[in-house]
């Protein structure tokens, strides 16, 4: 259920085990590669984070260079971006990683024309799912209708071994397990009522300037509004500015260049004096971080969840579409082991742990912000001890090269936050004074 990111890279692995995997989706494929139609944040910044494209270079061999020959931009890191955080200007050390900022729209479609060449699968565009089949022990299929016949088109049953959903952070399927006599899953929250506006630009030269690819301010709980600009694969910057519950950015031209004015440097707002306005803005509202915990006993065989559908996180962190990648991998991995026949719980919690740890950055970095509400909010001792110790780390991660380099191996997903811990990081944390950072935003990176 749902051609998105997660629902075609779920598809490419089940196609290695499957007579025939049935895409089914409620719009109509872009034949080129513009926004799809159906995706709340398409038009709004997207990275791929370190871990997510070793994972799709994993599903999907020469993908990298695919993307790399399209034009999406690749972003050393810290090198690339004049980063602000915390009160302190990020030091431009040579990149120990690199992200990719291109649109959704580029890479979702390159990853499309990939995924559907391969005749095990089969698309059902312009087509809504209205509930599932089966009962509390298992799904046994889907019910259907061809969205083109309007509301009253025929319903039409579709049997199936396995239903994945990937519909995304609106799923309905908790509602249609209850349909079924089944479970609904236990879901856990944390919402720090974030919305965001972005808006596209052209600069005067085409670039922000020199070897800036881009900037960005980083929220925290003490400056809670966000906002950067990042590049495009076309020679544009999509600008974004995000505050949090009764502070929302407005969308109206003006008022949404003078929301920028509200970060805590006029640097971007200087740039946008000076850059061509090539849209609206547009708004998000719907950022809360949801976790549906399907891996708990008691829900029936023959259904798994992935990507958003499963773990939505506050999408200022950009672990979106890598955690969709990686999930696929753990589902390639599951059904792969050679243990014992795969069950569905145990595929599910595969698939579970592998966003475990964007969840633990996205929910336990928004749990501190101020309002937050939810019931995954509270912390207990052990949490705050971890706190004590990340916020350490938050506070030389700017300016120190040893932490930097281990910090940002873990927010992009390609180290285990074990990497924190290490000896030569935890001495750093523990015994040397705060690093020296920039004091005005640094224009070019340094030397090695």
């Amino acid at each position: 259920m749902g051609g998105s990111l997660a629902g075609l890279l779920a598809a490419h692995v089940l196609a290695g085990y499957a007579d025939r995997v049935t895409v089914v989706e409620r719009d109509r494929f872009p034949r080129g590669m513009e926004p799809r139609s159906g995706v709340p944040q398409g038009r709004h910044p997207h990275v791929l984070l370190e871990g997510g494209q070793s994972a799709l270079e994993e599903l999907l061999p020469g993908f990298l260079a695919e993307l790399a020959a399209a034009g999406a931009p690749r972003v050393g890191m810290p090198s690339g971006l004049v980063q602000w955080q915390g009160g302190r200007w990020f030091r431009r050390l040579p990149a120990t990683l690199h992200i990719h900022t291109g649109s959704r729209a580029q890479l979702e479609g390159l990853v499309r024309r990939r995924v559907l060449a391969n005749p095990v699968i089969e698309v059902l565009e312009s087509t809504e799912v209205l509930g599932l089949l089966g009962d509390a022990s298992r799904v046994r299929g889907v019910l259907l209708r061809d969205r083109s016949e309007g509301a009253d088109g025929e319903r039409r049953a579709l049997d199936s071994d396995l239903v994945v959903d990937a519909s995304g952070s609106r799923t309905r399927a908790p509602r249609w397990l209850t349909a079924i006599g089944a479970e609904a899953p236990r879901e856990e929250t944390i919402d720090t009522g974030l919305a965001y506006a972005s808006r596209l630009y052209r600069g005067r030269s085409g670039v922000l300037g020199g070897d800036t690819a881009g900037y960005y301010v980083y929220p925290s709980p003490d400056q809670v509004h966000a906002g950067g600009a990042l590049p495009l694969e076309d020679g544009t910057h999509l600008v974004i500015v995000s505050g949090l519950r009764g502070d929302e950015p407005p969308t109206s031209d003006d008022a949404f260049v003078a929301y920028v004015k509200r970060l805590p440097h006029p640097l971007l707002h200087h740039w946008l004096d000076e850059a061509e306005p090539l849209t609206p803005a547009f708004g998000y509202r719907q950022a809360a971080n949801i976790r549906r915990r399907y891996d708990l006993p008691g829900h029936p065989a023959g259904f798994l969840a992935t990507g958003d559908a499963l773990c939505t996180f506050n999408p200022v962190y950009g672990q979106g579409m890598a955690v969709a990648a990686m999930s696929a991998v753990a589902l390639r991995d599951a059904l792969a082991g050679p243990q014992r026949t795969p069950t569905t719980r145990r595929v599910q919690r595969a698939i579970l742990a592998a966003s475990r740890q964007a969840w633990d950055i996205s929910a336990g970095a928004d749990r501190k912000m101020p309002g937050a509400i939810g019931n995954a909010v509270g912390s207990g001792p052990a949490d705050r001890a971890a706190d004590w110790y990340v916020n350490r780390v938050q506070e030389r991660y700017p300016g120190d090269p040893v932490v930097g380099r281990a910090f940002r191996s873990v927010l992009n997903l390609s180290a285990p936050l074990t990497a924190l811990f290490t000896p030569a990081v935890a001495r750093v944390v523990l015994l040397r004074p705060l690093p020296r950072t920039p004091a005005v935003p640094p224009v070019a990176p340094e030397e090695r």
